[in-house]
């Protein structure tokens, strides 16, 4: 018998899973993106727990901007040797190289780029659901998804007509061409991310704790010293103890001054913070023209 008391973690665990299952059953070709982060490692586990000890019904992806921290790269091939599964990479590089994106310069931020690279790959495999791991404290946009949200033949979003979702009924039907995004996490926090990995003893990239780093300050936050970013007239190199609340684009990614080195630190600094994810790590979100809104419209995940 078991006598642990069922807590808020099982209900989002629970929910998560029977979404994923929900995926298999009703999707003819779904597909995973896994990144390395901490929200995709969490995705890994609820998939593990979903379908083990036989393999996961889909394959894993990651969209690789080509800028991203290699301590996050080389911890997305170590986990995905150690399932055993199946991971398909497709670089925006060969986006570039190809005309399909055109930047300014080399050490543009990629990340709203990602949409182009990632509906063309979805095309190639005629994807027809993506599992992501998209919370909706995140962002204002993502509070708009549901968990199954549709997309148009063009890849695009349209938050003025998305499907109801009652008594967990999912519509899963799409017409070729047309696919769906799906967010198991959706009401998962940050703190409950965290938790969640400290409950599950998971192993996660060593960038999310506290380490010595080069920075620079600029605009309304920290931007860490790589080939990509180097301080400009005026600004001077800095050694300062970090950490990452979210890992992406070197160029626009930012950590935050912390001690915690260790998940339970996470956990107490996570719940006292007042600032999104998003809000205090994305710089592109803070100076970017275009909104995430307008981004997911275009196809971003």
């Amino acid at each position: 018998m078991n006598n642990h008391p069922f807590t808020h973690l099982d209900a989002l665990e629970s929910e998560a899973i029977h979404i994923m299952r929900e995926v298999a059953a009703e999707c003819a070709n779904p597909v995973l993106l896994f990144s390395g982060g901490k929200d995709s490692i969490v995705l890994l586990r609820l998939a593990e727990k979903a379908f083990r000890p036989g393999r996961f019904p889909f394959p894993l992806m990651h969209i690789d901007t080509e800028h991203n921290f290699p301590e996050v790269i080389a911890f997305r091939d170590h986990r995905v040797k150690e399932l055993g599964e199946r991971l398909i990479v497709r670089s925006m590089e060969d986006s570039i190289k190809k005309g399909r994106v055109v930047l300014r310069s080399e050490n543009q931020s990629r990340n709203a780029f990602q949409s182009v690279t990632l509906l063309d790959a979805i095309a190639e495999f005629k994807f027809d659901a993506c599992i992501g791991g998209a919370r909706r404290d995140e962002e204002k946009a993502r509070a708009k998804e549901r968990i199954f949200s549709f997309r148009d033949e063009f890849g695009q979003w349209d938050p003025k007509n998305q499907r109801p979702e009652l008594w967990d009924l999912y519509n899963t039907r799409t017409h070729p061409g047309e696919n769906i995004r799906v967010f198991p996490i959706s009401n998962w926090t940050e703190l409950d991310v965290w938790e969640y990995i400290s409950r599950e003893k998971l192993e996660v990239p060593n960038i999310y704790f506290a380490h010595v780093r080069e920075v620079i300050r600029r605009a309304a936050g920290l931007l860490p010293v790589s080939h990509l970013v180097q301080p400009k007239e005026g600004e001077k190199i800095e050694k300062i103890t970090v950490r990452f609340r979210t890992v992406g684009d070197m160029s626009c990614t930012c950590p935050v001054e912390s001690d915690a080195v260790s998940v339970d630190e996470i956990i107490a600094e996570t719940a006292m913070t007042r600032i999104t994810e998003r809000g205090a790590t994305r710089m592109d979100d803070q100076t970017s023209d275009a909104s995430m809104e307008l981004r997911k419209k275009e196809g971003y995940f």
